[in-house]
């Protein structure tokens, strides 16, 4: 049978190197969460083997007993040799930056130096939903802009929210998603370069969240949120957790602009001490050496979303779906497929599919559900599969799906 365009070669594919049973021996939430018959694609977490220069990096550590406390210029200077390889961008100035325990801890720390208690903090929903946690436990106000119906920033409604943020004289900040979680849209240079003047008209500073930056696929290109003109007293959080898959083995770097250095200064020295000195070495590894694994990866991901987008058409045509350009999530429209108000319920229950509910996401996710299509291109048909089952027999109590692990 002649391949197809979409699969992959389980030779250098990492995505096509594990089985689901040598998966479901991980103890991470997402192999624990849901019990055994459930294929988890709700959490972003990639089914890969890490990649060999960390493995290396973190054996040596252990086999040093090199377990204290992170320290050093390494996990900057890396970020800044991979930004200046990888997106030609060379705003990583180490001396702008600092090493935070993990982006969604840097992003809150970097709001209170910026904004205070009853301050707005605008997002671009539907969006990752501790942005909406994190905002409200640090006692500020989340200020939705919803995305277009494209799942782009809408510079019009970003405007209004802008205005209601600081209205009043109140400072106020944006948590900029970039790329976007859910709906993987890339912002343009000429999206950002709008976003920057719009934040200089109405003193709103911005804080990046960039952490799937390395996860851009062909026919796209990952813009710094630093490099447009007038983002100059903005700052980005960059890391290698998603790219690498080392959610749990956590750091990652707060980058100043140079018009902020002085507000980063202010950053408490004991934020300093959260980040794991393992993920600091297994973070500069994936940096420094890691750039080829990474490559194939990219390359497994742009045939997985090609992948989805047949099996969709195919199983479940009433899902409307924008094929990502960028991280490694799919997020789902099945308001017309008939699964109900919570899809990602119906799925659970009835396909034994474990997806992320689109309601978390804040405003435009009802009826949606985001899928990690980061694994192998048999549990991503066998995921669709079940889905498609169920859509069918939602609103049919007792109506037959197939048992978990048909049709393999």
């Amino acid at each position: 049978m002649a391949r197809m365009p979409y699969e992959q070669n389980a030779r250098t594919d990492p995505l096509c190197r594990l089985s689901l049973a040598e998966l479901r021996l991980r103890t991470s939430a997402k192999w624990r969460v849901h019990p055994p018959d459930v294929l988890p694609l709700w959490v972003a977490e990639m089914d890969v083997p890490l990649a060999e220069p960390v493995v290396r990096a973190l054996t040596e550590a252990v086999a040093l007993g090199d377990a204290g406390y992170a320290t050093g210029a390494g996990y900057a200077e890396a970020m800044a040799d991979f930004a200046r390889r990888r997106w030609s961008w060379d705003g990583v100035a180490v001396e702008r930056t600092a090493v935070v325990a993990d982006v969604m801890t840097g992003a809150a720390e970097l709001l209170r130096l910026v904004t205070g208690d009853g301050d707005a903090v605008v997002v671009n929903s539907p969006v990752y939903p501790p942005f909406y946690a994190f905002v409200r436990n640090n006692r500020r106000r989340v200020v939705e802009a919803p995305l277009g119906a494209d799942g782009r920033l809408d510079l019009g409604v970003l405007e209004a929210a802008y205005g209601r943020a600081a209205g009043g004289g109140r400072r106020a900040a944006h948590l900029l998603c970039s790329p976007q979680n859910p709906t993987g849209a890339v912002h343009t240079y000429a999206e950002l370069t709008a976003v920057a003047a719009l934040a200089r008209r109405y003193g709103v500073r911005v804080v990046a969240d960039e952490v799937h930056a390395p996860l851009v696929l062909p026919g796209a290109a990952f813009v710094p949120y630093l490099s447009v003109p007038g983002a100059e007293d903005a700052f980005a959080l960059l890391s290698a957790s998603k790219g690498w898959n080392l959610a749990g083995v956590k750091a990652a770097l707060a980058v100043a602009g140079p018009a902020a250095a002085g507000d980063l200064a202010r950053l408490p020295a004991e934020v300093s001490h959260g980040p794991s000195h393992f993920g600091v070495i297994a973070h500069t590894a994936a940096l420094r050496e890691g750039g080829g694994w990474l490559d194939e990866v990219l390359t497994g991901l742009d045939a997985n979303r090609r992948l989805l987008a047949d099996l969709l058409a195919r199983h479940l045509p009433r899902v409307r779906h924008r094929p990502p350009e960028g991280t490694y999530l799919a997020w789902l429209d099945c308001r017309e497929a008939g699964p109900g108000d919570d899809p990602a319920a119906v799925f659970l229950e009835r396909g034994r599919v474990a997806l992320a509910p689109g309601a978390a996401f804040g405003t435009g996710g009802a009826g949606h559900v985001r899928l990690t299509l980061a694994t192998s291109p048999e549990v991503l048909a066998e995921a669709v599969r079940r889905m498609a089952g169920a859509a069918g027999d939602a609103g049919r109590p007792g109506g037959a799906v197939a048992p978990p692990g048909a049709g393999r």
